[in-house]
């Protein structure tokens, strides 16, 4: 657990004043990288079936899905103010899909001087709020509320960093 104190201490993203700033990356050496996010967005049963079945109007969910997650690793850097753009080298997306939730992992690689942990995080929540707006319809409730909707449990699971 890390002491509030300190956690000023280890801020990346500001100078000696506590201006925001983008980190220097320049110096370093290119490594090859690896992260790997998960997250899940829980549904009714009903519509998880209806995903299943390739059964909602607007198309296939999943198929939509994975391709708003890709788009959005690629757009990182202009969503995230003080990423860097950086060559993205592979990008998978796997969805497993439960009887009350879809999860969707998604694991993206770059070789290059930072990480790619906010690429996969936002491969994540975007894929996962794709998946809310295509069965939206489905999920309301009569009063056009989500009670049983929402994304949960978002979080990197691997980053690795290994030399060229």
């Amino acid at each position: 657990m890390r002491d509030d104190a300190d956690a000023g201490d280890d801020l990346t993203h500001t100078d000696d004043d506590g201006n925001v700033q983008m980190v220097d990356v320049g110096d370093k050496p290119d490594t090859a990288r690896r992260a790997v996010a998960a997250g899940a967005i829980h549904l009714q049963p009903s519509t998880v079936a209806a995903i299943r079945d390739d059964d909602i109007g607007k198309g296939n969910v999943l198929a939509t899905a994975r391709v708003g997650a890709v788009q959005a690793v690629k757009h990182t850097w202009e969503t995230i103010p003080m990423c860097h753009q950086i060559p993205i080298t592979n990008v998978e997306t796997d969805f497993e899909v439960d009887e009350d939730r879809v999860t969707l992992t998604v694991t993206v690689e770059t070789t290059g001087k930072t990480g790619c942990e906010m690429e996969a995080l936002e491969g994540v929540t975007t894929g996962l709020n794709v998946v809310w707006d295509m069965v939206k319809a489905a999920e309301k409730d009569a009063d056009g509320e989500y009670p049983d909707t929402a994304i949960r449990d978002v979080r990197v699971t691997e980053k690795t960093k290994r030399e060229l």
